[in-house]
């Protein structure tokens, strides 16, 4: 086999399991919204995403616009996480798991039995 055939056949390989990742991820984070009671295609429409996740951590829609500003954008997405894992009654450890690994966590609480609970808006 040729070294231009065996890397091509990589590349294949790494982008058939980069979209079957994505695909887990994108069902994961539907799930979680159609239990918030959000429509679940959400999950797949850029900024409007972000949108359902601040509305799902309970925190007001404006805060998509504090997911623009650097170094800001890491703070409030790792508050976002962790509150909306408070929503499902899970620690503060799943709320960084979900912030940090979402491909592992997303769909754990997707799929899960994990019932939603509205947090009180902030």
């Amino acid at each position: 086999m040729s070294p231009i055939l065996a890397s091509s056949s990589g590349v294949f390989l790494l982008f058939v399991v980069y979209i079957a990742v994505l695909v887990l991820v994108i069902a994961g984070w539907w799930k979680i919204f159609v239990k918030a009671g959000h429509p679940g295609w959400g999950a797949i429409i850029p900024i409007y995403n972000v949108y359902l996740m601040c509305k799902t951590a309970g925190r007001p829609g404006w805060w998509v616009i504090l997911y623009i500003i650097p170094f800001v954008n890491i703070v409030v997405s790792a508050m976002v996480a962790i509150e909306i894992a408070r929503a499902f009654a899970k620690s503060t450890g799943f709320g960084v798991g979900l912030w940090l690994l979402s491909f592992v966590f997303a769909p754990m609480l997707g799929f899960g039995d994990d019932v939603y609970s509205p947090p009180a808006s902030v």
